[in-house]
């Protein structure tokens, strides 16, 4: 079963507590949630990297050297 660490500051003392029902519920949600942002970061990431490729390829295909493409960019 999954714990999770409680500690007293005023003591010190730190325990290790089984979660609950509840508690795991929410841990396999925000899983759940965070798989989803990761894939959707990675699509975006992946979307913008080809924009930039294919920019590219229009400036070159319009006579751009590869130094003038990228003073475009930089």
């Amino acid at each position: 079963m999954a714990t999770k660490l409680v500690v007293n500051c005023s003591t010190g003392v730190t325990t290790e507590v089984e979660l609950t029902a509840e508690e795991i519920a929410q841990r396999e949600a925000d899983a759940a949630a965070y798989a989803v942002a990761e894939a959707e970061r990675e699509a975006e990431a992946t979307a913008k990297a080809e924009a930039k490729a294919s920019a590219v390829a229009k400036l070159a295909a319009l006579g751009l050297t590869e130094g003038e493409v990228a003073a475009l960019l930089a």
